[in-house]
C-alpha cells in the first residue's frame, strides 16, 4: 500500500518533466504550424507577393540535340535550366513530344515551366515566386517539398500528441484544478463537434 504514494508521485513526476521538456523542444515546430494553419485560413494576404519572370532563348548548340537524341538528352537539358536560372526546386515533370519538350520544377511557393521547340532549340521559361506565405503555407500542406520534409511533418505531429497526452495525464495529478480542467476539456470537445456539425 505504501508504495503507491510513491509511484504516483515518480509518475506525476515524470510526466510534469515530459510535458515541459516536449513543449521547449517542439516550440519551434507547434508554433510554425498554429501560425501557417492562420495564413492558410486567409489565402487574400498573400495577393500582390507573386512575382512571375517569362524568359526566352536558345539551349546552346553543345547540349541541343537532333530529332531523334532527344531521349538521351534530357538529363543535360534539366541542368541546363537549373544552372541558367538558379533552380533549385525538384524536377516535377517531363514530357517529349514531336514537336515539344516540357519541364515543370515545382517547388514551396516555387514552379518554374519551360517549353522548348525540339526543332530549333528556342524556349520559352515562366519562373513564378509565390512569396513568403506561399511557401509557409506549402510547407504546411507538404506540398512540393520533396521526400524528408514529410517525416518531419510526422515527427512534429508526433511531438504534438505527445505535448498534448502529457498535459491530458497531467491534470489527474492536480486536485484543486482537476475539475474545472476535465470540464474545459468536455467543453472544448463539444465545441469542435458542434463547429462541425453546424458550420462545415
Amino acid at each position: 500500500m505504501s508504495s503507491y504514494p510513491t509511484a504516483r508521485r515518480e509518475v506525476a513526476s515524470w510526466t510534469r518533466w515530459l510535458h515541459i521538456y516536449l513543449s521547449m523542444f517542439s516550440f519551434g515546430m507547434l508554433l510554425f504550424f498554429a501560425i501557417t494553419g492562420i495564413t492558410l485560413n486567409h489565402p487574400s494576404w498573400s495577393e500582390g507577393m507573386q512575382k512571375v519572370d517569362h524568359m526566352n532563348g536558345t539551349l546552346p548548340v553543345e547540349i541541343l540535340p537532333e530529332i531523334g537524341a532527344w531521349p538521351q538528352k534530357q538529363l543535360a537539358i534539366v541542368e541546363y535550366f537549373r544552372n541558367t536560372y538558379n533552380i533549385k526546386s525538384q524536377l516535377k515533370d517531363l514530357r517529349l513530344d514531336d514537336s515539344e519538350c516540357t519541364i515543370s520544377f515545382k517547388g514551396p511557393g516555387f514552379s518554374a515551366d519551360a517549353f522548348i521547340d525540339v526543332t530549333t532549340g528556342n524556349y520559352e521559361v515562366t519562373i513564378t515566386n509565390a512569396g513568403v506565405l506561399a511557401i509557409v503555407n506549402d510547407l504546411h500542406k507538404c506540398r512540393d517539398t520533396g521526400s524528408v520534409w514529410p517525416i518531419f511533418i510526422d515527427i512534429s505531429a508526433a511531438f504534438t500528441i505527445l505535448v498534448s497526452l502529457t498535459g491530458f495525464i497531467m491534470i489527474f495529478f492536480i486536485k484543486k484544478r482537476r475539475s474545472n480542467g476535465l470540464l474545459l476539456l468536455l467543453i472544448g470537445i463539444v465545441l469542435l463537434m458542434l463547429s462541425y456539425y453546424l458550420f462545415v
